[in-house]
């Protein structure tokens, strides 16, 4: 079994990494952290985890080190580039649900989240882990950068079309829906049960920090100067998210070709479904799991390729990927913890 330390297990997504963890084949999770809720039981904080009877530690990266061989790092941004360093330096393979290393630039990390960036050295070395996009580049990986949930449903949208040389702008709309828990365990007024429940509203219109990470990944992919409108949305839900993005399609594209492009792109890929034509995802049918559901449609009049993603913000978006990851850059099996079938209502 490898040892396991999640830092920042208190969180939902440490929580996520702890449920699933718990029921992986071959991790131990040997220590959990938390500076809100150090000296607490997991079980406590979290009765559906009744049986983790690991207590919440507090953050230090030497304990760390000592206590595993693979770190989950579920923590705001900018405590892990401050541990990262650490924790690489002894050894431990370093997988983090934060954006601190996602950004390449430095600069642009500073631009967006007002902070300087105090470990750039690494950022050449962190990789992106979204497997189905890149996944040749996880196996041996030493530190790997978890998408953000919106950039990870986004890009799954968007790549097949990009690859498959089917757009014809650099220009690409999103508009995305997340559940509540997207905004973490802190209390605050927007989350607050009467402000956010039968109130769908748009948040941090034309500033999202997410937007440069979509940007970037959408370069990657083979898009010239990518410019990207990304509107997020707040709806009274616990977890999900939904992703619709709108690309302007060669003229030549049928509806039946953009089908056949995305089903082909996504064959064989264990967490990804396209939905049969005509059928669109829905955040419920992948509630609690690391799936990805895509649905593909074609507006002809405007040339407009419409494809939606749903995934669970918790797993696909931030937990289940980094596991998925993991797998990947320590040679398991891709899959390993992350099937268990899941509830359908």
């Amino acid at each position: 079994m490898i040892p396991v330390a999640i830092v920042g297990a208190a969180g939902y997504a440490g929580a996520e990494l702890t449920r699933l963890i718990l029921g992986h084949p071959s991790f131990e999770l040997k220590a959990v952290t938390s500076a809100a809720d150090e000296g607490k039981r997991v079980s406590d904080l979290y009765p559906a985890l009744a049986g983790c009877d690991l207590v919440y530690t507090a953050h230090d990266a030497a304990t760390v080190a000592k206590s595993a061989q693979v770190a989950f790092l579920a923590v705001p941004h900018t405590a892990a580039m401050a541990m990262a360093p650490v924790l690489l330096e002894a050894g431990l393979t370093v997988i983090d649900c934060s954006a601190d290393f996602r950004l390449r630039d430095p600069d642009l990390f500073t631009a967006w989240y007002a902070e300087p960036h105090t470990a750039p050295e690494l950022l050449a070395e962190a990789v992106y882990g979204l497997p189905e996009l890149w996944r040749e580049s996880l196996p041996g990986a030493r530190l790997v950068a978890c998408p953000g949930c919106y950039p990870t449903a986004t890009l799954l949208a968007a790549a097949p079309a990009i690859r498959g040389g089917a757009v014809i702008s650099s220009r690409i709309i999103v508009d995305a829906i997340s559940g509540v828990s997207g905004a973490g365990r802190a209390l605050s007024a927007a989350t607050h049960f009467v402000n956010a429940t039968e109130s769908v509203s748009a948040y941090k219109v034309a500033s999202h920090r997410h937007t440069p990470e979509i940007a970037q990944g959408l370069g990657d992919l083979g898009l010239t100067s990518p410019s990207v409108v990304f509107t997020p949305h707040l709806a009274p839900l616990d977890r999900g998210l939904l992703a619709t993005v709108y690309l302007e399609a060669d003229t030549a594209l049928s509806a039946e070709d953009a089908h056949a492009l995305y089903a082909g792109a996504y064959a064989g890929e264990p967490f990804i479904t396209v939905c049969e034509p005509g059928v669109q995802p829905a955040t419920a049918h992948v509630r609690g799991s690391n799936r990805a559901h895509i649905g593909v449609a074609l507006d002809a009049p405007s040339h407009t390729l419409v494809v939606t993603c749903a995934i669970d913000n918790l797993v696909k978006g931030t937990s289940g990927q980094a596991i998925q990851c993991a797998n990947l850059a320590l040679g398991l099996d891709e899959t390993a913890g992350l099937t268990a079938p899941v509830p359908v209502v």
